[in-house]
């Protein structure tokens, strides 16, 4: 109850906005950026979302943590969006229950995809959930970030898009 209150209380815009100037985010000075080596229509793409969205048959993200869920879920490539649902406290994701492309655009995607505009999708996109704290948020960097990498990688993905929620 308390969670859905704090949704609410931080969408009011004044309590929103002094809560991002002065909030405190983990700065990362060596990302590993590559340029890409081909065109877009011919590379291969992963969907990567925090917004705690998974396969209705997949185990929840776990709700009860405070320091939140550091793992993820895969969710093939030709899923249906009925077939997904969101398990997250940490945002209002009253329009994403309604239309899932926005925190995971699989549909935005195949659209591209059918008109030669950007190359295939990987056999999995990845499902993380936000509002991660330690000690799960070291999880979540030295291993399950470090899992999905790996897995990418193995796809030969070319492109990787996050999309946060």
């Amino acid at each position: 109850m308390l969670d859905k209150f704090l949704v609410k209380f931080f969408s009011i815009p004044a309590i929103k906005n002094c809560w991002v100037r002065n909030y405190k985010a983990l700065e990362f000075k060596d990302i590993p950026w590559k340029k890409l080596e081909k065109p877009i229509k011919d590379s291969k793409i992963v969907l990567i979302t925090t917004g705690g969205i998974h396969l209705k048959s997949d185990k929840k993200f776990n709700l009860i943590d405070p320091n939140g869920d550091s793992t993820f879920r895969r969710i093939p490539n030709n899923t249906n969006l009925n077939d997904l649902i969101i398990t997250h406290k940490y945002y209002d994701h009253y329009d994403a229950d309604r239309d899932p492309n926005l925190v995971l655009p699989i549909d935005i995607l195949n659209e591209l995809q059918s008109e030669g505009i950007v190359g295939p999708s990987c056999k999995y996109h990845y499902s993380f959930m936000g509002h991660i704290k330690e000690p799960h948020l070291t999880t979540l960097i030295q291993k399950n970030a470090v899992e999905v990498a790996k897995e990418i990688r193995q796809h030969n993905v070319d492109i990787a898009l996050l999309v946060p929620a």
